[in-house]
């Protein structure tokens, strides 16, 4: 048996994995210098206890635990595979919940929990894009639980610069330390209850659309080249 499936199948060398990466995290938060742009979008969300859908790509994950107020309930969409249980793992101790499932077509029962959480008050995040691609690509299963929740998706991304792209399939960033990194929001996107087909592609490209300038405008902002979309 290889490395990799021997790390994969020991219980405590994933929970030491998770641990060091909930580490690693808090650690590029306290020596890095970090902004946010936008903040006002999803502050006015958070003062009102208004929910909303959070979108952000695969590959800009990592810091996504350090964007959210402390406090406030968020439920992430993740796989069943091994690595969505990692990260539900390393997010537990910032306070965030997962919601296991999928919110591609044919994922009705992760689309069924969240719509749940949704109309309970709480706020939900999702990447649309994930878990296995195309990098940077929208599916549209984020635009129906909009659709059906009556509640807006808010588009978040981040970039830092020392940084490190993995040659994973969504070129994963990991912050070095020491260095600067930004958040930047996005607005709000509203999904009527009544939309078609043809205005629920609209949206979908919208947001991909969306978060796709976002992205290019945070790396262009600490410095970095683009990642381009698969």
């Amino acid at each position: 048996m290889g490395l990799a499936k021997r790390i994969g199948k020991s219980e405590t060398i994933r929970g030491f994995l998770c641990w060091l990466a909930g580490q690693y995290i808090r650690l590029i938060w306290l020596t890095g210098r970090w902004r946010v742009e936008n903040g006002h979008i999803p502050a006015s969300y958070w003062d009102r206890g208004q929910p909303f859908i959070l979108s952000f790509w695969h590959g800009r994950l990592l810091m996504m635990m350090k964007s959210w107020r402390r406090g406030l309930p968020i439920s992430m969409l993740t796989s069943e595979h091994r690595d969505g249980q990692l990260i539900a793992r390393t997010a537990a101790p910032f306070g965030i919940g997962t919601i296991t499932g999928s919110s591609t077509r044919g994922g009705a029962g992760g689309l069924r929990a969240l719509l749940k959480a949704l109309k309970a008050g709480a706020y939900v995040g999702i990447t649309p894009d994930g878990p296995k691609g195309p990098r940077m690509r929208a599916t549209d299963g984020i635009i129906t639980l909009a659709k059906l929740s009556g509640v807006p998706i808010i588009p978040l991304t981040y970039s830092a610069s020392p940084r490190w792209l993995l040659k994973s399939w969504d070129r994963f960033l990991v912050p070095g330390l020491f260095g600067q990194g930004v958040f930047i929001w996005g607005e709000p996107i509203h999904v009527a209850r009544d939309a078609d087909e043809a205005q629920m592609e609209h949206w979908r490209l919208h947001l991909e659309n969306a978060l796709n300038g976002l992205t290019d405008q945070a790396d262009r902002n600490v410095g970095e080249p683009m990642v381009p979309p698969a």
